[in-house]
């Protein structure tokens, strides 16, 4: 069986905001734009990794989400505890340094984990938690 990760799914509620921290600060390409109704939902990847993709979507889009569960779901982006992904690194201090000095949130300095990993934590604009390990 051959199978790979393509895609995964973060919520944005700024595009232009989720652009500047995955584009800009983080380097990630743009894969894709689409708006419809007044909403956009984003594509990038890391260069050279055209197969792999975060999908940064307007949270709670779904018809299937009822009006409390989108309430549960905005208050937890806005607590940072509703999504998250993992990102890797060769260069974590350099990483670091440039996100700082980006003013990003920072949650953790880079940090030797008791579970064999060097890492730091970060906020992207929506709130969610990004957390980069030394690769």
């Amino acid at each position: 069986m051959d199978i790979s990760i393509n895609a995964s799914f973060l919520p944005q509620d700024d595009p232009e905001a989720a652009l500047g921290f995955y584009r800009d600060l983080l380097g990630f390409e743009l894969r894709n734009d689409v708006g419809f109704g007044g909403m956009r939902w984003l594509t990038v990847g890391p260069p050279g990794q055209p197969t792999t993709s975060i999908v940064l979507h307007p949270p709670a889009v779904d018809p299937g989400i009822t009006d409390g569960e989108r309430r549960t779901i905005t208050e937890m982006m806005a607590k940072g505890t509703y999504a998250g992904i993992l990102l890797a690194t060769k260069d974590l201090a350099g990483t670091f340094d440039r996100l700082q000095a980006a003013d990003a949130d920072i949650v953790q300095e880079p940090t030797d984990q008791p579970y064999g990993v060097r890492d730091c934590a970060v906020r992207d604009p929506a709130g969610n938690l990004i957390r980069i390990q030394q690769a």
